[in-house]
């Protein structure tokens, strides 16, 4: 796993946009197209380290980073399109979204191996040979004293890595697709990675785990910085608990705000405010619907890839899935309740979210999604030290379980700790799953009718939110901090009062 390491593909992501922060920053429009043109060759030249063969290839993929990162969806391979072709209807200082979200770069795409065994050089030629002595299908013998499986007899059992006790055979496995619990991922005609939109449910985990750096997510960093340089304009943002320890040692919560004011926001507020207020009402809809008899289990709605994957594979499980408003609906409600002109930019790891705030009844409430890597870009393209800033206070005092639902298990605890404090004659099952396969598993045992009168969470990333697409850190490094964020939380649970607000 790849996730929150300092890689060659998440430097060059940084750089790709941190330039796109940089045009949305200082646009102009007479000159946008030049200046969207240059950014290549600044960026791959011959004094830049070689990527690739040549940096011709480079500039190539370089070219369709930029137009995801613009908001843009890559050009067809077998037409002559414009690298700036779309740009005029991007140029915007609102949400700009072409679908999918998740695409693969052709040109960036090594036509990995799906599923093969390979002999390496550790092989001994041992006497036993029990590689070969276990083949189902006779497609190991020895060539010049060492194994050799022959491919086209070999049906991908795996049995012969299994025995080698020199752990000689490689299982050679195209990551992306490792990675997609959902089967999304699949092989155009010339062996390249394709991701099956039908299916895909835009976790990102495919995009973090490919060496390569050929699938990327589309990004709204430019409407937003265009939209921060507007006069006059109120954007307020919402950031998710996920951040802490996400933008260096030692920066905390005011560190963060005073950067984000400084960036062009108006205020910030901290998401784990929606989670309150949803863990009090899923404790009440737990309560008032499960325990009662009236739906046989409660699944929860925070993940949106899991929400996804359960309204795709599980439509009948469709009103097993919790109404409450996620943390980051409820959020940008209350904030539109004292604020209803600004614009609500949610702030945090999720590539998912991006989709999640596109939906139809959510769309006149979170204006924009950046991550947390699209925001350090952000704060890189204006060349702010987040430690020579800090404001006079922090953000909403949220509870400590609030905070918690950005760890695996975090919700499904919250809600649980709810339900025991205001419900104490009410016993309360937990299930949770974390990963999409994982996730698939626990939907299917629970439309067998095996998982009844529990309450569910699911999470399309191991880990939880601390280990979303777009985060910045290792997942255990995040754990970690997140652990302390919430130790040191003023109060632990919300009060039952909040189940009284009207967000709706």
């Amino acid at each position: 796993m790849i996730r929150g390491l300092d890689t060659t593909v998440k430097r060059l992501r940084h750089q790709v946009f941190t330039e796109v922060a940089n045009l949305g920053f200082n646009v102009n429009p007479d000159t946008l197209n030049d200046d969207m043109e240059a950014i290549p060759y600044k960026m791959v030249n011959e004094d830049t380290p070689r990527y690739r063969e040549n940096i011709y290839r480079a500039r190539s993929i370089v070219r369709e980073r930029l137009r995801l990162a613009m908001g843009l969806s890559l050009r067809p391979e077998d037409k002559p399109v414009h690298l700036t072709a779309g740009v005029e209807a991007s140029n915007i200082s609102e949400k700009y979204y072409e679908p999918p979200l998740m695409q693969v770069i052709p040109s960036a795409c090594e036509s990995c191996e799906e599923n093969k065994y390979e002999v390496s050089n550790m092989c001994k030629g041992c006497l036993a040979h029990p590689c070969s002595e276990v083949c189902p299908k006779g497609a190991i013998s020895m060539v010049n004293g060492k194994s050799y499986i022959d491919q086209e007899k070999c049906i991908k059992c795996g049995k012969c890595k299994a025995v080698c006790p020199y752990d000689a055979i490689a299982k050679k496995e195209r990551p992306c697709k490792n990675a997609c619990g959902v089967g999304a991922i699949v092989s155009d005609k010339y062996g390249r990675a394709y991701i099956d939109t039908e299916k895909c449910v835009s976790c990102g985990m495919c995009m973090v785990s490919c060496p390569f750096g050929a699938i990327s997510d589309k990004s709204q960093i430019f409407q937003l910085t265009r939209a921060l340089q507007e006069e006059g304009s109120e954007i307020i943002a919402e950031i998710a608990p996920a951040f802490v320890g996400q933008f260096g040692e030692n920066i905390n919560p005011r560190n963060i705000k005073a950067a984000l004011i400084e960036l062009g926001f108006k205020g910030v507020h901290e998401v784990a405010l929606g989670a309150d207020i949803g863990a009090v009402a899923e404790a009440h809809h737990y309560v008032e619907k499960v325990v009662t008899g009236e739906l046989p289990f409660l699944l929860t709605s925070c993940c949106p890839s899991w929400a996804m994957l359960a309204k795709k594979f599980f439509p009948d499980l469709i009103d097993q899935i919790s109404q409450e408003l996620t943390p980051m609906v409820a959020t940008a409600r209350s904030i539109k309740k004292e604020h209803p002109n600004a614009k609500v930019v949610f702030i945090g790891p999720c590539a998912a979210k991006k989709l999640e705030a596109s939906r139809r009844s959510v769309r006149s409430d979170v204006d924009f999604v950046v991550t947390f890597e699209e925001l350090q870009a952000m704060f890189d393209a204006k060349e702010i030290d987040l430690s020579q800033y800090e404001a006079e206070s922090s953000f909403h005092d949220a509870t400590g379980a609030g905070r918690g639902y950005a760890c695996a298990g975090g919700v499904a605890e919250a809600i649980e700790k709810c339900i025991n404090e205001y419900y104490p004659d009410v016993e309360v099952s937990i299930e949770h799953a974390e990963g999409l396969a994982e996730c698939k598993k626990t939907l299917t045992l629970a439309k067998a009718g095996r998982l009844n009168g529990c309450l569910i969470e699911g999470m399309g990333c191991p880990g939880g939110c601390i280990a979303g697409a777009g985060t910045n850190i290792p997942v255990l490094k995040a754990k970690k901090d997140l652990a302390a964020y919430v130790k040191n939380s003023t109060t632990p649970i919300p009060p039952k009062e909040l189940e009284e607000i009207e967000l709706e």
